[in-house]
């Protein structure tokens, strides 16, 4: 496994694909690692060097230094140019039962496998490689605003995640979900204590919010 480290120029100049043909390569991203509630979300993104420099033209970088209206821009236009591109989750039980990174590596493969044809070399965004992938794989730091795939991974992921998590508050009301995506906001801990925990927490996160022998029980519960 390769570890790739340095600046950051712009997208549309990296080649993170290590004199690879780009569309022999996935990028992947995951989203909603740190929150408290609902599943981690994963994308896998393969592009064409064309694709990648349209979308870098169009303004693709970093989901989180993204408005939500470019963001929501770029997934159709995504979905248009990529070769192929698959969405996947594991929920807040794997998250409880597996562990935060286990679950991640789930919802990543679950990605992949929906691309038509498994990439000659995967890049994984962070430092933490995919423990279960058999291929080829590289991590890059940054990757999201180094390697267009995972960029677009990354916009991909976040939208898909947070139109989940708004149809989700309809469901589960009172938690402020539609604000905070599920992360540990104020209001969000402040829900929790007042409200409980509902089957789509991620219980062992909660530890340092809610009392080891709980609240009482939501009514969203029964």
């Amino acid at each position: 496994m390769t570890r790739t480290t340095g600046a950051s120029p712009a997208l549309a100049q990296q080649d993170p694909w290590g004199g690879r043909p780009p569309h022999d390569c996935a990028g992947v991203d995951e989203v909603g690692r740190g929150c408290l509630f609902g599943p981690v979300l994963a994308a896998a993104v393969v592009l064409t060097a064309e694709a990648a420099a349209s979308l870098a033209a169009a303004g693709l970088t970093d989901s989180k230094k993204l408005s939500p209206r470019r963001r929501a821009a770029l997934v159709p236009l995504i979905r248009q140019l990529a070769t192929a591109w698959g969405i996947g989750q594991a929920s807040a039980v794997e998250i409880d039962r597996f562990g935060i990174r286990c679950a991640t590596e789930s919802a990543m493969l679950r990605a992949l496998q929906r691309l038509p044809v498994a990439p000659a070399l995967l890049i994984v965004d962070g430092v933490l490689p995919l423990r279960s992938w058999p291929g080829k794989q590289v991590t890059l730091i940054a990757g999201d605003s180094r390697c267009g795939a995972i960029a677009a991974a990354s916009v991909l992921a976040k939208e898909e995640r947070d139109a989940l998590i708004r149809r989700l508050a309809l469901r589960f009301p009172g938690y402020g979900l539609e604000r905070h995506a599920g992360y540990g906001t104020v209001l969000h801990r402040q829900a929790l204590q007042l409200l409980g925990t509902t089957p789509l927490h991620r219980c062992s996160f909660l530890g340092s919010i809610l009392p080891a022998t709980g609240p009482q029980e939501s009514p969203h519960q029964a």
